[in-house]
């Protein structure tokens, strides 16, 4: 028998691959089989060739010899695979600390949640408040419900917060004045 060229996996098929570990574990008689059967064009032969690299793959790692890579965060989900950045972080970029929240931003993202309702962070941070990711929104709306919740219980004990502008307010503050020449001013 002749020696098959190995090709690259797709990644489709390492996908495939992966959930076929899952599926039938260490142990499981004719593993690689089962595993063969599931990923088109490949023999049992392959599939234990391909998981003796993914095991030399992750003992690299966990002994160092390879640095993992750094996801940086794609939260505009704009088509494009998220960006890797090789190398380690600095103390100094280890944690960056948010930014405080401008009235403007917040009167923003409670416009976005009028329009897109509670738990829709990514078209409000997509649409209203385009200076911050998802997770920021979702973030800083789980501080402003918590903050609703608490301020009918304590009213003169709390300091003043961006949190106690509600959507009920920032319609006294959208809504344009009418000028009418009869109305009081």
């Amino acid at each position: 028998m002749e020696p098959q060229l190995t090709r690259t996996w797709t990644r489709s098929e390492d996908k495939v691959f992966e959930n076929s570990l899952v599926r039938y574990p260490e142990g499981t008689p004719n593993r690689w089989c089962l595993i063969a059967l599931q990923v088109p064009g490949k023999s049992p032969d392959d599939v234990r060739v391909h998981y003796q690299a993914l095991v030399q793959d992750i003992e690299a790692i966990d002994c160092g010899a390879v640095e993992l890579p750094e996801y940086e965060d794609d939260e505009d989900d704009d088509g494009f695979s998220p960006r890797i950045a090789f190398g380690s972080k600095t103390k100094r970029e280890e944690r960056k600390r948010g930014t405080p929240w401008t009235e403007d931003e917040h009167i923003r993202f409670l416009e976005g949640l009028k329009r897109y309702g509670k738990g829709d962070w990514r078209n409000i941070a997509r649409w209203s408040v385009r200076t911050r990711t998802a997770t920021q929104v979702a973030s800083h709306a789980q501080k402003y419900f918590l903050r609703q919740q608490k301020s009918g219980k304590n009213k003169e004990s709390k300091r003043k917060s961006i949190h106690d502008i509600t959507e009920d307010s920032i319609d006294e503050i959208t809504e344009p004045k009418s000028i009418h020449p009869c109305d009081p001013m």
